[in-house]
């Protein structure tokens, strides 16, 4: 079965005192651009702080080897998973703490 995308969860930067990170100026034209190429399509800004260093911790406590662990590209893949985890657990009411 084809199933419809019905929502986007985008990574929000923000700086440790909740103000706007440099980042932004990526984040929101792309933002603003799924909403116009897909106006019926919910899109969810997720706070993204911290999740380097989670994903950085999750990567050692998984015994990833600390060469792999250098791999920016390997980093954001699991910080984007963090990120994707946090919006589910936060819609269906259940918290792991992140």
């Amino acid at each position: 079965t084809d199933e419809e995308v019905e929502m986007v969860v985008v990574g929000y930067p923000r700086k440790l005192d909740n103000t706007a990170s440099e980042a932004l100026i990526y984040v929101n034209p792309f933002v603003k651009k799924l909403k116009k190429e897909f106006p019926q399509m919910g899109i969810e800004l997720i706070d993204e702080r911290f999740t380097s260093k989670m994903a950085f911790q999750s990567m050692i406590q998984g015994g990833v080897k600390k060469e792999k662990r250098k791999d920016k590209g390997l980093i954001d893949k699991v910080s984007a998973t963090i990120i994707l985890q946090s919006y589910l657990e936060s819609q269906s009411g259940f918290n792991n703490n992140f």
